[in-house]
């Protein structure tokens, strides 16, 4: 198994989410293929960026960039289609726009 991590603007995620349940590989009831996608709002410190992308952190104390963490398990033979919805949906042309890291699952346990 993999997971595939993704780091997308924030104005990306809708298109994200979106490509990945018109693919039909993370839509509900897609036989068990998608596991746990999991999005989560994160904040990036981000040098260089588009200054109307950037907004300042009191937490962090310095500018950073609005981003979604997007984290999702599959059988391996799916994770590079999975990379290659993921990147096209989220391209903005824009360096350092985001990023993807695909990891090797050990073990998984579900929880009941």
């Amino acid at each position: 198994m993999k997971e595939i991590k993704a780091y997308v603007r924030a104005p990306r995620i809708a298109g994200v989410l979106e490509a990945l349940r018109d693919s039909g590989l993370c839509e509900p009831g897609a036989a068990g293929r998608c596991h746990n996608l999991t999005v989560v709002e994160v904040q990036r410190p981000l040098t260089g960026a588009d200054p109307s992308q950037q907004h300042y952190s009191m937490d962090l104390a310095e500018p950073v960039v609005a981003e979604f963490k997007l984290e999702i398990v599959c059988p391996d033979d799916m994770s590079g289609t999975l990379v290659d919805v993921i990147a096209r949906a989220a391209h903005t042309g824009q360096p350092d726009a985001g990023w993807i890291f695909v990891s090797d699952v050990q073990q998984a346990i579900e929880i009941q």
